[in-house]
């Protein structure tokens, strides 16, 4: 990658590699982010020694934050038209990849970020610092990127719908009692916990942990037509009448109180909605 991208690969030994999303302030999702890491996705996927990656934030407070409003019009489109969209196509690959994904989690996971995570194969949060969402709805659009079909399989359908239409933050505590990551650690403990990890998988036949995690994906991966469905929805929804007036409050808030809109999203996404 470039050293602007948002998106940065480190190959820290022939089995592993780590990602690194950094776009500051805020971790936002913009098209060069999702372009660039659907090819490092890509190509890792044919790569015949990797087993372990790991994704990471280089942003203190957000892991992997919602997509950024304001570079909708330069969403990616696939290369051919037959072909699935390309943040599906990489979620898609992701769940499906001959080697384990790792999310280490620190800070605001929402929106896109929350959808990347959920197709990792294994989610280690931050106690302290990890927060989660899905907040398209509060915003009068819907989930694009897995929320709809990964977040229901793994926390069950009630807490999923409270999930999705409340477009609220949790907590790490809360996210591991539901069963949102696999599981929490203390922030001074997550690091340790996670190398750890890595240097076990990393030490174990590939095609072993090849085939048991593809063995796993038949019983839980959604199917990929509704993946790539509820991706329409999602730019349907962005061309949409009720996203305008939202995402101008919001702006209004952000342009009056700073960054601490993004730290408190699912607050004031509500605080708006109730004020339209």
């Amino acid at each position: 990658m470039s050293p602007s991208s948002t998106i940065h690969l480190e190959r820290t030994s022939p089995q592993t590699a780590r990602i690194t999303f950094a776009n500051p302030p805020m971790n936002v999702v913009l098209s060069e982010t999702v372009v660039a890491l659907h090819k490092i996705v890509r190509d890792l996927d044919n790569d015949p020694d990797i087993q372990v990656v790991v994704f990471e934030s280089g942003v203190p407070d957000f892991f992997f934050n919602h997509y950024d409003g304001a570079d909708a019009a330069n969403l990616p489109v696939p290369e051919h038209e037959d072909d699935a969209p390309v943040w599906t196509d990489m979620v898609m690959r992701l769940s499906k990849a001959s080697y384990v994904s790792i999310a280490a989690i620190r800070g605001r996971t929402r929106g896109g970020g929350n959808e990347l995570a959920l197709a990792c194969d294994l989610r280690y949060a931050s106690r302290e610092k990890a927060f989660f969402g899905q907040p398209e709805v509060g915003l009068g659009i819907l989930p694009g990127g897995g929320g709809t079909e990964r977040l229901p399989r793994a926390i069950g359908r009630d807490r999923a719908l409270e999930a999705i239409l409340g477009s609220a933050d949790y907590d790490a505590d809360l996210a591991e009692r539901w069963g949102w990551v696999t599981r929490t650690l203390p922030d001074t403990e997550l690091d340790a916990f996670v190398d750890a990890t890595v240097t076990r998988l990393a030490s174990f036949d590939r095609q072993a942990l090849a085939t048991a995690k593809a063995m796993v994906g038949r019983a839980t991966l959604p199917p990929d037509a509704d993946l790539i469905a509820s991706y329409g929805a999602f730019v349907d929804a962005m061309a949409g009448p009720a996203l305008l007036p939202r995402a101008m409050a919001i702006g209004a808030l952000a342009a009056d109180k700073g960054l601490d809109v993004e730290y408190q999203l699912g607050e004031y996404i509500g605080q708006v909605n109730q004020n339209l």
